[in-house]
Formats: C-alpha cells, sequence, structure tokens
C-alpha cells in the first residue's frame, strides 16, 4: 500500500486504486453516458428531421461533445470527484495532496479522456494505468490528480481526539476562510497519529501546523496553549461551523435522507460537538482550566476502576 504524504510530511491514509476497480467504475459510468446519449440523440433526431444534413450533423457532434465530454466533467466537478461509477465502486477523484478537485481538475481529465479511453477503447488508459506506480492514467498526471479508494476496514481510520475542555469553544472568532482544504487534511492526520510518532518530530510538526494555521487566520497562536490542543480545537470549530452551514442549507443529516421530508424543519439543528463541553466562562488567559473545577466531578463507584482517558492532551504547566 503506498499512501499519500503531504508538504507537512503528513501520511494520508489514502490507497490509490487500482486498475480493476477504476476500470469496473469506468464501465458504469460509459454505461450511464452513453444510454443518455442515446436517449438526447433519438430525440434531437426527431426534433431536428428537417433540418438539412450539415445541421444534423452539427447539432449531433454538439450532443457528443455535451454528453459524452461535458457531462463527466459537470458530475465529477459538482460530486468533488465522486461519478456515479466510482460511487458504487467506493472510489473518489482527489488532488495529489488529497484536496478535493476543481473545475480544471476535471476539465483536463475529461479531455485527455476522450483520447484515452473513448477514441482508443480504454487501452492507452490501460497501458499508463499499469506502468504508473499509483495506477493513475495520462489524464491524471496532466491534471495532478488521483483516484483513491474510500472504502477502507473501520480499524485503519485514525480517531481524533477532542480538544480538552479548556480549550474547546474557545476560537469562535478565527477567521478560517483562508485556510485551504490540504492544510485541514495534514492537521486532521496529524492528530490521528500524533501518539505513533516520536515526542520530538510530532512536537515540531504540531508547531510548524499550528504556525501555518495562525499565519491563514491572522491571529498567533494564544501564550501557553500547547501546539496539538490548539490544532484540536481549531479543527472542531472547524467542524461546528460546517454542520451549521450544512444545517442552515437545508441539506440532511447524516442518516436522515434529504428528500421531501428536509424542508419540514425550519428550525436549524443545534450541531453537535465532538466531546461534550461543560458550561462554563472563558478564563483571563490561554492556561490550565481552573484549580476549583477539578473536584466538581464525582468519580461514581464503578468508574473507580477504571482510568480517566481524557482527550489525550495534557493541561500545560
Amino acid at each position: 500500500m503506498s499512501e499519500l504524504v503531504t508538504g507537512e510530511a503528513v501520511a494520508l491514509e489514502l490507497r490509490p486504486a487500482r486498475l480493476p476497480s477504476r476500470g469496473m467504475a469506468t464501465l458504469l459510468d460509459l454505461a450511464v453516458a452513453l444510454a443518455a446519449y442515446m436517449v438526447v440523440s433519438l430525440a434531437l433526431l426527431a426534433a431536428t428531421a428537417s433540418l438539412d444534413e450539415a445541421a444534423q450533423m452539427a447539432v449531433s457532434i454538439a450532443t457528443f461533445l455535451l454528453v459524452l465530454v461535458g457531462g463527466p466533467i459537470a458530475v465529477e466537478t459538482l460530486s468533488h470527484g465522486r461519478s456515479l461509477g466510482k460511487m458504487a465502486c467506493g472510489l473518489r477523484v482527489v488532488r495529489d495532496d488529497g484536496g478535493p478537485i476543481r473545475f480544471r481538475h476535471a476539465l483536463v481529465r475529461g479531455a485527455l479522456g476522450v483520447v484515452e479511453i473513448l477514441l482508443t477503447l480504454g487501452v492507452v488508459a490501460c497501458i499508463a494505468s499499469l506502468v504508473s506506480a499509483r495506477g493513475r492514467r495520462l489524464g491524471d498526471v496532466f491534471a495532478g490528480t488521483l483516484v483513491v479508494r474510500e472504502r477502507v476496514p473501520g480499524g485503519r481510520s485514525g480517531f481524533v481526539p477532542p480538544p480538552p475542555p479548556w480549550l474547546a469553544g474557545r476560537f469562535q472568532g478565527l477567521d478560517l476562510s483562508a485556510v485551504p482544504d490540504g492544510l485541514w487534511l495534514a492537521i486532521r492526520q496529524y492528530l490521528a497519529r500524533m501518539n505513533q510518532l516520536d515526542p520530538q518530530i510530532g512536537r515540531a510538526m504540531a508547531e510548524r501546523l499550528a504556525g501555518d494555521l495562525a499565519e491563514r487566520t491572522g491571529t498567533p497562536v494564544p501564550p501557553g496553549v500547547p501546539a496539538a490542543p490548539y490544532l484540536a480545537a481549531v479543527l472542531q470549530e472547524r467542524q461546528v461551523r460546517e454542520a451549521r452551514r450544512v444545517s442552515a442549507g437545508g441539506a440532511g443529516v447524516a442518516g436522515v435522507p434529504g428528500g421531501a421530508s428536509a424542508p419540514q424543519s425550519t428550525v436549524p439543528a443545534a450541531p453537535v460537538p465532538a466531546a461534550p463541553v461543560p458550561a462554563y466562562g472563558p478564563p483571563a488567559s490561554y492556561g490550565p482550566a481552573p484549580a476549583a473545577a477539578a473536584p466538581a466531578h464525582e468519580v461514581r463507584s464503578d468508574e473507580a476502576e477504571e482510568p480517566a482517558t481524557g482527550t489525550g492532551f495534557v493541561p500545560p504547566s
């Protein structure tokens, strides 16, 4: 298995898709595209029966370009790299750094796919995928993309620890609009694997990621806050904002279909934080939790034998 590595030297848990799964996804996409092309062609043939041959030929070429070329480009752009065939096979197209693709990536892949897949019946794409170490065809090479597998065993996904309670909800005023997707991916993957790294290397990596994040947000890291808890707190704040945005936009929640029943609720659902956050006022400085808050929790008899794992972060001394 080969892993993607970002510019921050964080290994992403993404497995490149190989030729069999990619070929199955491409066949499904071609079947859907050809079916749509036949339906549209028959409808236009009946509508343009009174035109001359030159006009009918122009309509046929335009239909070919719009359905068989423009259709896959539009689908990959709107779905961020997940066509119907890729969704069925558990695949997704991402950038080389693991981020979501844009229109220009889908345009390059679709344009070269005409030569690689349609005109040569997939021979060029198969040869390029077999030669490439990560199974990329020419469209992926020129677009800077990679097809990866989304469905991986549940045990392989890293657990991202929530921030400590004394930091949760403290960064609601940060401007996160300038933070790129690649940096979010690097932060998430670091937090999932920080316990597997060497302490010195992990500390240096966390400080570098925290510096990059502070530079993007325009707000320095608060004094006395370690880099790793700071990253966890800002990442949780970003997840809370995304949940609010999705709820405000009327999108369905996980496990609830967003069909006709979705618009019934007019009040956005409150997002559920990654960890329970106790009600407290923000302290004067970003330091340890107040000493009075420690004995507020009574240990029950059934909890006495279980070690309190907490969030994995230790308040700064």
